[in-house]
Order: C-alpha cells, then structure tokens, then sequence
C-alpha cells in the first residue's frame, strides 16, 4: 500500500524523462542527466585554460588571508605571481592587478587609520574594509570565468 504523498515525492525527485521527439523512435536525453557523456565546449584559440584561470582566481582570493594573516593580503597573490608567472600570461596580468590594488588599500587603510584621530576615519576604514572585500570578490569571480579584472581606485604600482 502506498501513499499518494510517497508516490508524489518520489516522482518529484525522479529526473525528467526522455522524449519521443526523434522520427526513428531514440528517445532524446538530456546531456547533463546522463553521467558521462556531457563534454563541456572546447576553449576558442587564444583563451585561458581551466589551470591558468584557477591560478588568477587564486591571485584574488589569497588577498583575503589578510584578514587572518599579516600581510597575507601582499605575500599570497605575491607568491602565485612570481611563481606563475613566466607560464601563464593571465596570471601574469591578475597577479599584478591584485597585487597592485593590495598595496593601494594598504595605503587607503593606513590613511583611514590616521584619520580616525580626526574622527572621519570611523567612517573610511569600514569604508576601505567593506569595499576590498567586494573587489576582491568580483575579482575572484570575473577571473574563474576567464575574464581579466581591473580593480577601481588602484594605483599601478607594478607595470
């Protein structure tokens, strides 16, 4: 005996099934329903490779070990660069990026420190805080999807 509930459950939780769309009867099947046989796109020529853009994303996203780690923010996206950079170009240009936006907020936070003796800094280094986060994470973003990111406000210390 089962339930109309159990029954309705399970079917919802069932994948969808195939259609009969194809004139000598195959059933048509969803790519990403079936283990295996979905292959994503080739990379058009001149694109980043999976690695290479993993290794930028990693570039942004150790920017944020400052916030656990001192100087965190310079030393992570610094070692990627250096190490990365001679074989993949995107590394190369995210690595700079990140480095050169790290030491402009680290300059932007050190002014906002000084400033909270004249009380505006209560307001700026949240300010700094809040919007290094935010870059950082669209950053991140942007280069998982392959695309080179350019930071706001940063001053282009390393060309």
């Amino acid at each position: 005996m089962s339930y109309p509930i159990q029954r309705g459950l399970a079917n919802s939780l069932l994948p969808p099934k195939a259609t009969m769309n194809r004139p000598d009867s195959q059933p048509e099947q969803d790519p990403q329903a079936t283990s295996g046989s979905f292959t994503p796109p080739e990379l058009p020529a001149g694109s980043t490779s999976k690695n290479e853009q993993n290794m930028g994303m990693l570039c942004h996203l150790l920017a944020l070990s400052g916030y656990f780690i001192p100087f965190g923010h310079l030393v992570g996206p610094l070692i990627i660069w250096m190490v990365k950079r001679e074989e993949m170009p995107f590394v190369e240009s995210q690595g700079k990026e990140s480095l050169n936006f790290q030491i402009s907020v680290t300059i932007y936070t050190i002014v906002a420190a000084i400033a909270l003796f004249l009380l505006i800094g209560f307001i700026l280094l949240p300010a700094v805080i809040v919007f290094n986060l935010v870059c950082v994470i669209l950053a991140s973003i942007e280069a998982a999807n392959g695309k080179p990111y350019r930071y706001p406000l940063c001053i282009r210390f390393i060309k």
